[in-house]
């Protein structure tokens, strides 16, 4: 019983371990002129928008949201597919083989 216990310490060290480790990960992607960063954990740390893409914005607003969902979109996917890389060992461990 005192092992399973022990198991269960362990993979939650390795788990909080793993979230941190995500926490300080960080992911990016553009597009069209159009840049999100977010961390391992999916949190946006910042965007950025370029002067040339602003000034299209103005003129036609459905194309510069539709810009901006693809870039967040593309960089949840690399974040989704980074913690779920980090994931998979913790994952074996526990018997839940990914």
């Amino acid at each position: 019983m005192f092992d399973k216990i022990k198991d269960m310490y362990r993979l939650q060290k390795q788990a909080k371990e793993a979230k941190k480790k995500l926490k300080n990960i960080q992911i990016e992607a553009s597009q069209d002129g159009f840049t999100v960063i977010m961390d391992g954990e999916m949190e946006v740390l910042s965007i950025a928008i370029t002067d040339e893409l602003l000034a299209k914005a103005v003129q036609n607003k459905k194309d510069f949201e539709e810009i901006i969902l693809k870039c967040f979109n593309k960089c949840l996917k690399k974040a989704q597919q980074i913690a779920a890389e980090e994931m998979k060992g913790l994952m074996g461990e526990m018997g839940l083989g990914m």
